[in-house]
Parts: structure tokens; C-alpha cells; sequence
């Protein structure tokens, strides 16, 4: 996750499509997703994981959002709060995507 964060950020910059998390906080979070996600998805198709374990970790990283914008569209939170609760909220989710398939995860 941190390589594809890293190396996609990084092809995402030299390409121009910068995002400011601090102008757009909604899309700074769904870039990041993307990448970390990406790269995740890369490596556990080379370890011989299925598609749907692959897109189940991947969809880890995109649920916390779905009660996260309209809060942050509201002003009950800011984008601080927004990528904090987000990554809290992300661990336990790839936790228990984990434990569901635990044989293809050991």
C-alpha cells in the first residue's frame, strides 16, 4: 500500500495531476485510495490471491467514506478529521476482510 501510494503519487505528480488535499479534501482521499489500493491490489495478485479477495481489501480502503463525505460536506467535520477517521476506520475494515478469508491470508 505504502509502495503504491508512493510510486503513484509519484507518476501522478510528474504527470501534473497534482491534488491538494488541503483545497479538495474528498479527492486528495479518493487519490490516495486509488493508490494504495493499486498497489495493493499489484502485490496480492503477484502472492496468487483471487480478484474477488484482491477487490474485497481494495474496497477496505473506499467504504469509510461513504459516511465520512456527507459529514464533511455538512461541516461536521473538516478534512483533518476526514482522512484520520477514514485511515482508523480503514484497518479494522482490512482486518475483517482478512479474517473472512484467514486460509488465503496465512
Amino acid at each position: 500500500m505504502f509502495v503504491g501510494m508512493a510510486v503513484f503519487g509519484f507518476l501522478r505528480s510528474l504527470a501534473g495531476l497534482d491534488v491538494s488535499f488541503a483545497r479538495e479534501p474528498e479527492l486528495g482521499y479518493l487519490a490516495m485510495a486509488f493508490d494504495m489500493s493499486l498497489g495493493m491490489a499489484v502485490w496480492m495478485r503477484i502472492r496468487g490471491h483471487a480478484w474477488r479477495h484482491t477487490l474485497e481489501m481494495c474496497a477496505a480502503m473506499f467504504v469509510p467514506i461513504v459516511p465520512l463525505f456527507p459529514m464533511l460536506w455538512t461541516g461536521l467535520i473538516d478534512g483533518d478529521t476526514l482522512m484520520i477517521a477514514a485511515h482508523v476506520a480503514m484497518f479494522p475494515l482490512m482486518l475483517g476482510a482478512m479474517l473472512l478469508r484467514r486460509h488465503d491470508h496465512l
